[in-house]
């Protein structure tokens, strides 16, 4: 590594197993609530099989629980904590031990906070990171841009805070050459480029995003030069008393020479002084505009990250072929010979500094010498790696020594794979997506798909109390016995898709997703149809309280699945550096948890 500061401490693995094992004493009991299917709640009897409670006091309870959580204070939340001792051992009963049934939903939600990712303690700070990587160094900001303008509001979000760790980290570790997987439309990859001066290779698998990650990154380089002309407008008016300064001189200047050429006499000529020119300032402002000048024109030639000297923008800094050409251009066909070597000599010194979209279907075992031709040390990165590419990511950290480090932040755990889900299905597969540590294979813990799919619920409903919207699910579950008691299917496991939303009753919504699902909705009268949503309609809020719990129960499944992978790198004897940091708000981005490592000096 470039730099010698100590990084955060952090959980050794015997720690983090034993949270790890106190995780799994929970969810061997309350996995069944995230498995549970809401297509077959009424079918299945759910409520019944499940929950051993009224749906108005599991309502209650919960809503009064995260109105609590989030006017609690944090002193207080370390006394819940201190209060909780060594996990599920303290707690009050939470399922009954003969029937399995949720009997205090009081004791569920208390064990729900307890076991998430912030309040188990296995998360650096952010700050405190970023802090320990620069050290003695300040803040290398680069380009002034704000990518909100060409990016919406959480992308915009997660690209800055994740490109100013990767820099962070990147300077750390001495290291120009960043791998982004599953780079999608590229923005990550283009920040990292144009604002950091990284070379950025972007893998996708998919030529359609590929193609667009090219197209994309073309205009935003023609957005750079807007930007960069915008921050040459900076310094307290600075531009604007030049603007002044020169009109003055201009206006003077013309006055003179009419004048001159009208008296035709070189006593009327006389030299004029700088206060002459310029009588609304001051001699002293003057002299402070000029200082100021020679000033920025200093600090461009410092500047090592795409700050660049007046003479040129950053059209110039560019591959001559990297924008189309536009009237500001055209304006500078007319530049002197030096000014085009100049030119040609800064495209070719800064190529290191390009970002380069490629399209590759990555797998565990793929080796990046056969995509990238010229690796070398460098950072792998992924912003919302989606299912197995999120492990495959750390896996093929581990085993490629040219990668250093590495800064994951996965997404779509509904589409991982699971070596325990089906094991009476043969399969030639031999690396999953869950579980990836010793403990979990040994344990051979299976989530399942549905649970994995309630990990991905929005936390920020946690936050408020909500559930998911449950006239939808309402319907599509009275559907579900509609099938299973007029058409003799039992299990339909086809999707009717949106139909919800475009339907203007559940008699409308009955019919349409009939006919798509293949079925003869003409078979159903009305009536036959409308007594199924009568006579499930009382019993709409025990869907409404089991989805709460649904959501209530969401984080702790992402929490192991967040735990499994630190576990798998702090179980790797080359890795000298590991953490789970929260890096965004989790508002604007859910998904807002990174694995992040680096390896031990060879």
């Amino acid at each position: 590594m470039a730099a010698s500061f100590p990084l955060p401490v952090t959980q050794d693995l015997s720690t983090l197993r034993a949270k790890l094992q106190g995780l799994l004493q929970f969810l061997r009991e309350a996995l069944s609530i995230s498995s549970a299917h809401t297509v077959d709640f009424y079918t299945e009897s759910v409520w019944k099989q499940l929950v051993d409670l009224p749906p108005e006091t599991v309502l209650g309870v919960l809503r009064r629980s995260a109105a609590e959580a989030e006017a609690r204070s944090p002193e207080a939340r370390l006394l819940v904590e201190a209060e909780m001792g060594s996990g599920i051992a303290n707690f009050p009963q939470i399922f009954c031990e003969t029937s399995q049934k949720l009997v205090s939903v009081e004791a569920f939600a208390l064990a729900v906070r307890y076991y998430s990712v912030q309040n188990l303690g296995i998360c650096t700070p952010f700050e405190q990171l970023l802090t320990a990587l620069r050290g003695n160094q300040k803040q290398r900001t680069g380009e002034n841009v704000k990518p909100d303008e060409f990016m919406n509001l959480k992308k915009s979000h997660e690209v800055q805070v994740m490109s100013e760790l990767i820099s962070s980290i990147a300077d750390y570790c001495g290291i120009k050459q960043v791998i982004d997987l599953g780079s999608g439309k590229g923005y990550l990859s283009s920040f990292l480029s144009l604002k950091y001066g990284l070379k950025v290779y972007g893998i996708d698998s998919s030529n359609t995003n590929t193609h667009g990650a090219k197209e994309r990154n073309r205009k935003l380089k023609k957005h750079w030069k807007v930007y960069h002309t915008r921050s040459k407008l900076d310094g307290n008016g600075l531009a604007l008393k030049m603007a002044k300064e020169r009109k003055v001189q201009d206006e003077i200047k013309y006055k003179v020479d009419i004048e001159g050429i009208c008296n035709n006499s070189p006593a009327n000529q006389g030299k004029m002084s700088t206060s002459d020119f310029l009588p609304d300032f001051s001699d002293s402002v003057i002299s402070n505009i000029r200082t100021q000048m020679e000033n920025l024109h200093v600090y461009s030639h410092r500047e090592e990250n795409l700050c660049f000297e007046n003479a040129f923008s950053l059209i110039d800094l560019l591959p001559i072929n990297a924008v189309e050409p536009t009237s500001l251009q055209t304006s500078k066909r007319n530049m002197s010979e030096a000014n085009k070597k100049r030119r040609k000599m800064i495209s070719k010194s800064n190529e290191s500094n390009i970002y380069s979209p490629l399209t590759s279907f990555i797998t565990a075992d793929s080796e990046l010498h056969d995509i990238i031709k010229d690796l070398e040390d460098c950072l792998m990165v992924g912003l919302h790696t989606c299912g197995d590419l999120a492990p495959n990511t750390l896996r093929i950290f581990t085993s490629q020594p040219e990668i250093k480090g590495v800064c994951s932040v996965g997404c779509c755990y509904h589409l991982l794979s699971e070596e325990f889900e089906n094991l009476h299905k043969e399969s030639t597969q031999d690396k999953w997506g869950f579980p990836m540590c010793h403990y979990l294979k040994e344990e051979r813990w299976c989530c399942g798909r549905n649970a994995r799919m309630s990990a991905c619920l929005a936390l920020e409903r946690v936050a408020v109390g909500q559930g998911l919207p449950t006239e939808s699910l309402f319907y599509r579950a009275v559907l579900q016995d509609i099938i299973k008691e007029c058409y003799g299917i039992t299990k339909c496991d086809q999707h009717v898709g949106k139909i919800y939303s475009k339907s203007s009753s559940f008699l409308d919504y009955a019919r349409k997703s009939l006919k798509k699902l293949g079925l003869d909705e003409s078979k159903l009268p009305e009536k036959v149809i409308m007594d199924y949503y009568e006579k499930y309609k009382p019993r709409m809020n025990e869907l409404e309280a089991f989805n709460m719990l649904k959501v209530v129960l969401a984080p702790c499944i992402e929490t192991l699945i967040l735990l499994d992978r630190l576990c798998y790198l702090k179980e790797q004897e080359n890795i000298a550096w590991s953490a789970l940091v929260k890096l965004f708000d989790p508002v604007k981005s859910p998904r807002c948890y990174a694995i992040i490592a680096l390896k031990k000096q060879q």
